[in-house]
């Protein structure tokens, strides 16, 4: 005996938590998901390296292999 009032007890539980919504602090969760030291506000976009030097240096070598007329095969 005891059954019913056990499952009972537990719906409730359940249905407590299903339906709890607290309050939100968005101020907290912005300061934990940017981490100590770093700013939200801040992006910085990476700096793309220059390549002309090496475009130049070996565009000679491969050029002849690129008109070879598709006699590579592949597969």
């Amino acid at each position: 005996m005891g059954r019913g009032r056990q499952k009972a007890k537990a719906t409730k539980q359940a249905r407590d938590m299903k339906y709890f919504s607290p309050s939100t602090d968005y101020s907290a969760l912005q300061r934990e998901l940017t981490g100590p030291g770093s700013r939200a506000s801040r992006h910085d976009d990476p700096v793309e390296p220059d390549y002309s030097a090496y475009e130049d240096k070996y565009a000679d070598q491969f050029d002849d292999e690129e008109d070879d007329g598709g006699t590579r095969r592949i597969g």
